[in-house]
């Protein structure tokens, strides 16, 4: 005797999740950073279907060269911050740690406010938000120049107010590229971010100029009006391709991965030194005793080679990859502070120096928003991107001052050329150890050295 049973094959729910994920393992660019294609989060794979879908160019250009013009001016006058500090300090307004503390805190406010200012973004938009860093900008630096007698006054206006605009700024550029590159998001960061470097090469000999023939007053607010001048129409010519959706303040599971985690650090250490070498070049050039003009001469040069710099790491991340990029230039910045900085006991020395050492601080500015958001997602960039920036205030604020301190420590800026090299050992040595990091990276992800990376 034998039964039959009868069976029912009922079709599985289709997930689109997983089948798209499953295309776009086929098809969709590389994930640099560990995360599975197959098992990818709804971030990820939104933000390459979005990507696949950029224009790569068209209206992009001109958001590129928006941003590059504002970065033109809150980059170019914080790294000239040296050259109005060294006018400050002949003026005994203060000590150099003091005053380079000014400085450090414009930095440290894009830091501290770096997620703050990605909801602001997503709240208001990124032109307006664009109008408002601008506006900031050039309000603190005229402000600033009613407070060269006063330190507060100072940390206040050039500290705090021009530090509040430069946040708001550096979060835009950070955030709006990326929707309308991904071939190109190398380059067209390179260009955003090269625009800082020649800002800062045209500000330095134009505040040079400015103090000797009118003094620091008129410096900073001509400064102040000329930014108002140019950076606001191109501020208002910035705006998104789509809406930042990304709704999430702090994403914490990003640090269960273990190669962001290892970024984060290595952004932490990284930004302790790369103040350093164009905040004490022009004390540095006094104590070899060049001139005024030769010491701005020597931070223009800085300045475009960072802009260089950032071109030609915009490029290499392209062709290489951003991670190796990124090694590469936290190397080559170690080596130089290690190496040239302390024999460059004469100008030309100095000038090699200037020029390899500003190209790899540069590379590193470039090449970050690339990683974050080739690797952790376009959409997802805002948010990651706030969260490791965030990581940057310690250095931003506490990196140049320490240089200060360590300087003061062992003799002064008025006394020999090895007063210096503690400071210089001690951003060498951080330098040295994000690269530590940054290689840690590298090879989790393959111990090919000539993988695109």
């Amino acid at each position: 005797m034998t039964s039959t049973q009868t069976i029912t094959l009922e079709s599985l729910p289709h997930n689109s999740n997983v089948s798209t994920a499953r295309s776009n393992k086929r098809s969709g660019p590389p994930n640099l950073l560990g995360f599975d294609p197959a098992n990818a989060d709804t971030i990820i794979i939104a933000s390459r279907l979005a990507d696949a879908e950029v224009p790569d160019g068209g209206y992009g250009w001109v958001v590129i060269f928006a941003c590059s013009t504002v970065t033109f001016w809150f980059v170019g006058t914080t790294y000239c911050w040296g050259i109005m500090q060294a006018a400050l300090v002949a003026r005994k307004l203060s000590s150099p740690s003091t005053i380079a503390f000014v400085g450090s805190l414009t930095c440290a406010c894009i830091s501290i406010l770096a997620l703050v200012n990605a909801r602001v973004i997503r709240a208001i938009g990124a032109r307006n938000s664009s109008l408002i860093g601008v506006g900031l900008l050039g309000l603190g630096e005229i402000l600033s120049g009613f407070s060269t007698r006063s330190v507060g006054a100072l940390f206040f206006n050039a500290g705090v107010i021009m530090g509040l605009g430069c946040s708001i700024l550096f979060m835009v550029i950070c955030t709006v590229p990326a929707q309308y590159f991904s071939k190109k998001r190398g380059i067209a960061n390179g260009i955003v971010y090269a625009g800082g470097g020649i800002g800062g090469t045209v500000i330095a000999f134009a505040v040079n100029a400015l103090i000797q023939e009118l003094g620091p007053e008129w410096t900073f607010r001509i400064l102040g009006l000329v930014t108002l001048a140019t950076g606001l129409p191109a501020a208002w010519l910035i705006k998104e391709r789509a809406p930042i959706t990304t709704t999430t303040f702090v994403e914490w599971s990003l640090f269960k991965n273990i190669q962001f985690s290892t970024l984060f650090f290595a952004g932490v250490l990284a930004t302790f030194p790369l103040p350093v070498p164009p905040f004490f070049l022009p004390l540095y050039s006094a104590s070899l005793g060049l001139s005024h003009g030769v010491a701005a001469g020597l931070v223009a040069g800085f300045n475009f080679s960072s802009a260089m710099g950032r071109l030609c790491c915009g490029l290499l991340s392209d062709s290489i990859g951003p991670v190796n990029t990124l090694f590469l230039s936290l190397l080559l910045s170690a080596v130089s502070m290690l190496v040239l900085w302390p024999v460059s006991n004469s100008l030309a020395p100095l000038v090699v120096f200037v020029i390899i050492n500003g190209a790899a601080n540069g590379g590193f500015f470039s090449t970050m928003p690339t990683v974050v958001g080739t690797v952790f997602g376009s959409q997802r960039v805002g948010v990651a991107m706030g969260m490791i920036v965030t990581g940057w205030g310690g250095g931003y604020l506490m990196g140049a001052p320490i240089a200060g301190y360590l300087l003061a420590a062992y003799g002064g800026e008025n006394s020999t050329l090895k007063a210096y090299h503690p400071a210089i050992f001690y951003a060498g040595s951080m330098a040295l150890g994000s690269a530590a990091l940054v290689l840690v990276v590298k090879l989790r992800l393959s111990r090919n050295p000539l993988k695109r990376l």
